[in-house]
């Protein structure tokens, strides 16, 4: 397979023609001013280029009567055909009913696009990747498209399994603030809790958002909080929803994981090697949009169907014969979405809008497996022992709306958005083993839900006429937020410690069991009654942006924040960022900022008694609420606002026609990071007596225990290489990350107990929340109907330390992605392909002592193996 990928790369590459002509012009508005920036391509090709600083544009077109498409931010798109021409100029018409809609995420001045914006943005065309790649969530998208995003699927990781928790740099999973159209979105209600990522974190639950309904997701990788408010200390992911109309877009994938890790690890051993295949995805798409008058108004509608069945990865009994996990992969799900964008133009300055969606997922995942002689056995019920699973019920809906006008020339935006997710646990094939015979097989074992209410009110406004005409923009907001938080209850049999059960069968008095059996769901037991909650709090703020064009070549922009929380008070935030044209291909910038996290309402509220595995022994314990008399007596403080500072500074350049490179360096200090703490139990020497008093025989809580610092550089270059009447597309992507930890802050009381406070397993899986590095290579070749796709992912070694204290070192790997596609006709078009199609899995340890309890962690590429699909695309 690799020698005949490279014959394809060379053949490619042999096809190379000088056929094709230079096409030059400008691009201005209606004014004559130049337009930088905008996007000029040759329709039906990726043939094209970008404006300079004074409008101007030049690239390879293939033919003279070829159509060329001139489209920028802010303005009315125009296409027009050349004729035998071989200049060509074009004036754009503004968009002022859009204006305040199409904005880029990191700068609120609407005329500035992401090739002279003074922080680094990448655009990633959502819909292009899923038809390549056959993936269908934003998670796994976005793990291959953006080398700074992280996020793997994990096992035995309680809610973690149905909503993997993902990273930006590194950082953790409540750092990167995710928006749609620009507003809000809400977190999920799940915190992380065990796992090997985002412990003690909650997070947004992307893949509740379809990605059919996605026109582009902007990812701004720099510190944002003066901006944008708490959660955007890594950076902002702003997913924008379509708008387009009159088409209709159907898509249909099926696909599954295929794997030769159904046997031997090791030559010599005695088990067979296998074939397997799992994984089967399911899924079916539509999306279509209707004009609303004359004016560029629509309502644009997706729906969503996806199911994907469990992944089974075998623990290799022969290598590792103490097997906790008979049963190991990634869980099963079905969803539903539905997402709605829309805007109506009610005058000449004024429109409505509103989009939302609504989100239903099913998901079923393994627990742990429980022996046959266990005391959390029934053999009545499971002469062979069983494997709980842990299934979850999870609905996620959302609803913004608003009105756009201009007040005074201030283009205004009055906006209100609510959204909420509820996560509900259902535990299958287990048992309550306290009720022995008597005991039902599955249980209602409660959970949460996350609510957020934000109403807000923005301005903008450019002063053209300022500073000697080089223009001032200016924009201001207020929001106020409200956010909820609630833990429901499982029913009664779901968490309960049972005595003794005398009961008859066929008349035949039964004694009770003498041996102790512990109450509640095996896998996972109920909330209690004790720990259900209801909590609130209010957030006030405003904001001050500011970019200053000091001259042609040089731009400044300055923010501040001010938020006021009901429940740790106030916290003022600050940006400065600029960016020098040093020619008209060469733009510096840089950027430096304070930012903020408050701690999210689940970190403060979340209360449970739960099952835990150490080392293979199951044990109950208590996660504390930071507000408790038992965080009180313990002396653990409340929590308090995560604080950051953010430096960044990098270039982008074309030093040649069809090649771009992008590089940006950045560091980041947070100190006061929030953490879950290690496990004190009731023997311990400080508060194990506080413990016993209260009845708890083991305990962790939230609490602002660490302070680290992160530096990396992400590399982004493209270069379309003219093969013929063709392009061959190459993108060469790579993040490079290291995170240090700078203290440790125990409580006074507790000094001296670091290694429990937070020890060097938690250490380890906070430094490695992403790969040192993560690089990307691809090609995308495009014939007249055909299209090839290759690409190549290399990650970085992973270490993580084991439950025996001894690190497990997780290799280096490349795993290789391959599609092809054909377009039928303007209607019908067909892609097959493969991701990760040498069946790539990392590095293999000791079940009995990883956190996953299989052979591998939620490290680099995950471990479900080679990917096959196959998908149809339809447009009428």
């Amino acid at each position: 397979m690799k020698k005949a990928l490279l014959i394809l790369i060379t053949l490619t590459l042999s096809h190379f023609a000088l056929a094709q002509f230079t096409l030059k012009g400008r691009v201005t508005d209606k004014s004559g001013n130049p337009i930088a920036g905008a996007s000029v391509t040759e329709k039906g090709t990726t043939n094209g280029n970008s404006t300079n600083a004074n409008g101007y544009y030049s690239f390879k077109c293939s033919s003279q009567t070829a159509t060329i498409v001139f489209s920028n931010v802010g303005y009315f798109d125009h296409e027009e055909k050349l004729n035998g021409q071989t200049t060509l100029n074009a004036t754009l018409d503004e968009n002022t009913s859009s204006l305040a809609e199409v904005e880029v995420v990191g700068t609120r001045n609407l005329k500035r696009s992401v090739t002279d914006s003074p922080v680094p943005v990448d655009l990633i065309p959502v819909s292009k990747i899923a038809n390549a790649t056959g993936m269908v969530d934003i998670n796994t998208i976005l793990q291959y498209a953006a080398p700074s995003f992280n996020a793997n699927k994990q096992s035995g990781s309680d809610g973690a399994d149905h909503i993997e928790p993902a990273t930006l740099r590194g950082m953790g999973p409540d750092q990167t603030l995710v928006l749609i159209n620009g507003k809000r979105r809400h977190q999920s209600s799940l915190v992380n809790l065990y796992g090997t990522r985002g412990r003690g974190n909650t997070g947004t639950d992307m893949n509740a958002i379809p990605s059919a309904s996605i026109e582009r997701i902007e990812i701004l990788r720099d510190g944002a909080s003066a901006q944008y408010g708490s959660d955007a200390i890594a950076g902002v992911i702003n997913i924008v929803l379509k708008q387009s109309t009159d088409k209709l877009d159907l898509n249909f994938t099926a696909g599954g994981n295929s794997t030769g890790y159904g046997g031997s690890l090791e030559s010599g051993s005695d088990m067979i090697l296998k074939s397997i295949w799992d994984g089967k995805q399911y899924s079916g798409n539509v999306n279509y949009g209707l004009k609303v008058g004359s004016k560029g108004g629509f309502f644009n509608i997706t729906g969503d169907i996806d199911h994907k069945d469990k992944t089974y990865r075998p623990n290799y009994t022969t290598l590792y014969p103490d097997n906790y996990r008979a049963e190991f992969g990634d869980a099963s799900y079905t969803n539903y979405s539905f997402m709605l964008n829309s805007r109506i133009p009610l005058k000449k300055d004024a429109e409505v809008y509103f989009f939302g969606g609504l989100n239903k997922r099913d998901g079923d995942a393994f627990a742990w497996t429980r022996d046959p002689e266990s005391e959390r056995n029934v053999i009545e019920i499971y002469p062979n022992g069983f494997n709980p699973h842990i299934g979850s019920n999870i609905t996620d809906y959302s609803g913004s709306g608003g009105v756009r006008t201009k007040i005074w020339g201030w283009n205004s935006d009055f906006n209100a958005t609510y959204g909420r997710n509820r996560f509900e646990y259902d535990v299958t094939h287990t048992l309550n083993a306290s009720l022995e015979a008597a005991s039902p097989t599955s249980f209602k074992a409660g959970g949460f839900y996350l609510g957020q209410f934000d109403v807000s009110a923005n301005f903008s406004k450019t002063l053209q006429k300022a500073l000697n005409g080089n223009g001032i923009s200016l924009a201001w907001g207020l929001e106020f937020r409200n956010e909820q938080y609630k833990i429901f209850a499982g029913n009664e049999d779901s968490w309960k410690q049972y005595g003794p059960v005398i009961f008859s069968i066929d008349n035949t008095t039964t004694p009770p069991d003498t041996t102790f059996r512990p109450g509640g769901a095996q896998g996972f037991p109920g909330f209690q009654p004790k720990d259900v909650i209801s909590q609130s709090r209010n957030n006030i703020g405003g904001y001050l942006d500011t970019e200053f064009d000091l001259t042609k070549e040089w731009m400044v922009a300055a923010a501040i924040r001010f938020e006021n929380y009901s429940d740790f008070g106030s916290t003022t935030n600050f940006k400065i960022a600029t960016r020098y044209k040093a020619s008209p291909n060469v733009n510096i910038r840089g950027s430096f900022s304070s930012g903020f996290r408050a701690p999210s309402l689940p970190q403060i509220a979340f209360s449970s008694t739960f099952t835990n595995v150490a080392a293979g022994k199951i044990v109950d314990q208590v996660i504390a609420p930071n507000h408790s008399d038992l965080a009180f007596k313990a002396g653990i403080p409340r929590l308090k606002e995560e604080k950051s500072l953010n430096a960044s500074l990098g270039f982008t350049a074309k030093p040649i026609n069809n090649l771009s490179l992008t590089f940006d360096g950045y560091w980041v200090q947070v100190k006061d990071r929030i953490v879950l703490t290690g496990l004190f139990t009731s023997d311990d020497d400080v508060i194990g007596s506080t413990l016993e008093e209260m009845n708890v025989g083991a305990a962790q809580f939230f609490t602002n225990a660490v302070d680290t610092r992160t530096y990396g550089l992400d590399i982004i270059t493209s270069y379309a290489i003219p093969l013929g009447a063709n392009t061959l597309n190459t993108t060469f992507a790579a993040n490079f990350n290291k995170m240090e930890l700078d203290a440790i802050h125990t409580t006074p009381a507790l000094e001296g107990k670091e290694d429990i406070y937070f020890g060097p397993r938690e250490k380890s899986f906070l430094l490695a929340s992403a790969p040192h590095f993560k690089i990307n290579l691809s090609f995308d070749y495009r014939m007249k109907k055909s299209e090839i796709f290759l690409r190549f992912n290399q990650f970085s070694g992973v270490d993580l330390t084991n439950w025996n204290d001894k690190v497990d070192e997780y290799a280096a790997k490349v795993t290789t992605d391959l599609s092809y596609s054909y377009t039928f006709n303007k209607h019908v078009n067909f892609t097959v392909g493969g991701n990760n199609i040498f069946d790539v899995y990392p590095s293999h340890h000791d079940p009995a002592a990883t956190e996953s309890g299989g052979m591998w962690d939620a490290v680099q590429m995950g471990f479900s193996g080679a990917y096959f699909f196959g998908r149809f695309g339809f447009n009428f």
